[in-house]
């Protein structure tokens, strides 16, 4: 019966998880350059199965109902998002492969947030968090003068007043599951050696909008409250029993 009670706590841990991983979806559906989470599980040993328990606190039955269900680190979902025409020119996106190079201090992110402006220093920074400072190829922060005509092309040129500046740092990754958010549309790769040339175009006054499908996610939330409730229903369940066995069962008149 305990133990049961430690399936049942299992699924309503990992089913919370996932439920506060779809809500933060959501609230991002309409974030430039968001890219969804998606939440990860894997199924626990039973205690026989642990690492230096082989053979120990062995039970045939319990073996085949398993251990339960744990929580993994999720992983970002880097598909394309729709492409958005705002007509500003500083606002770009990438259509195919490929992540814009942002920077402050020194340490170095990823976004696919091309919703650029300038500060009054006139560098290149993200508007989302104008901390970070937009990179060019050469890994150095990009900076405008003032006024002046400002075009972008679709290999991520920069010029001004047809004078070429810059051109936008775009490179991608050997392997996307690697990825970390660190907030905001900022993400960290542990390997910078794993960096490479990007293949996608760049579109001048468009941004990419969220790939998160909030049809989906709410589908994906109807589900795990579902399974939320369930489980809770059968946590309940099994305490209920387990009273009446020490209460009933087990008194002695």
């Amino acid at each position: 019966m305990i133990y049961g009670l430690y399936l049942s706590a299992s699924g309503i841990m990992t089913n919370s998880y996932r439920q506060d991983v779809i809500a933060n979806n959501l609230a991002n559906s309409e974030t430039v350059g968001f890219k969804r989470d998606l939440a990860q599980f894997q199924e626990r040993r039973t205690a026989s199965h642990e690492p230096g328990n082989a053979g120990k606190f062995s039970d045939p039955l319990l073996d085949k109902i398993g251990g339960g269900i744990l929580a993994t680190a999720t992983q970002v979902d880097t598909r394309q998002g729709d492409l958005e025409n705002t007509g500003n020119t500083l606002d770009v996106a990438i259509q195919g492969d490929g992540f814009f190079t942002v920077a402050k201090n020194g340490v170095k992110h990823l976004t696919r947030d091309g919703n650029f402006m300038l500060n009054r220093q006139g560098d290149l920074i993200l508007t989302t968090d104008q901390t970070q400072k937009v990179l060019d190829d050469k890994g150095k922060p990009i900076r405008l003068t003032s006024g002046g005509n400002v075009q972008i092309d679709q290999q991520g040129q920069i010029t001004q007043n047809g004078a070429a500046i810059a051109k936008l740092a775009m490179v991608d990754v050997d392997d996307h599951s690697l990825f970390s958010k660190q907030g905001g549309t900022l993400l960290a790769y542990p390997e910078a050696a794993g960096m490479r040339p990007a293949t996608g175009v760049v579109y001048s006054g468009f941004q990419e909008r969220s790939n998160v499908d909030p049809t989906t996610e709410l589908s994906e939330l109807m589900d795990t409250q579902r399974q939320l409730e369930a489980n809770a229903n059968m946590l309940k369940d099994q305490d209920t029993m387990l009273q009446k066995l020490v209460n009933d069962v087990g008194k002695i008149s």
